[in-house]
């Protein structure tokens, strides 16, 4: 069973679950082939292609939506499992028009209180393509340390990738 998506707040935006009406607002950024260079697979061709993916009902992850005070969607963060009950993984992505803001930055750092903090995880994992340096840099400034560099570990649309494993231990 997928646990609940929660709201969260940060000082800045709220966290709420996904809706229907979030494809138009991710849309722009998600159907830009230079911002999905690092994603696993290419830009989405339409919002009916981005809302098929946001709610695969198969996907076991949950997302959350960050709106700033105007109501405005500024990012996705994500939370998935792992194997290990204790561990879990997150992504981000911060619409193309607001990077720069510190947005993922405060918004991951809030799910990631409530990742470890209230939901007591051990853990929080991220796995980031090995050339994105800005994912590299947010990770690095929110306490992660890279575990694992993983060479020539994926094909994607851009090519094979290199793959580094970031982590975030509850005791560090």
């Amino acid at each position: 069973m997928i646990p609940s998506v929660p709201t969260l707040h940060s000082e800045r935006f709220r966290l709420r679950p996904l809706v229907r009406d979030d494809a138009r607002a991710l849309f722009p950024t998600l159907g830009d082939p230079q911002q999905c260079l690092y994603l696993t697979r290419p830009a989405f061709g339409s919002e009916e292609e981005l809302w098929g993916w946001l709610a695969e009902p198969g996907w076991n992850g949950r997302t959350w939506i960050a709106e700033d005070g105007e109501g405005e969607v500024v990012a996705r963060v994500v939370a998935v499992p792992t194997d290990d009950p204790e561990v879990e993984e997150i992504g981000y992505i911060t619409c193309a028009h607001r990077q720069g803001e510190g947005i993922a930055r405060e918004c991951t750092a809030a799910l990631l209180a409530y990742l470890l903090g209230e939901e007591g995880k051990r853990e929080v994992i991220a796995e980031v393509d090995a050339e994105n340096i800005a994912s590299i840099r947010l990770l690095d400034r929110l306490g992660f340390h890279r575990s694992a560099l993983h060479i020539a570990f994926e094909e994607t649309h851009k090519g094979v990738c290199d793959v580094a494993i970031y982590t975030l231990s509850r005791e560090r």
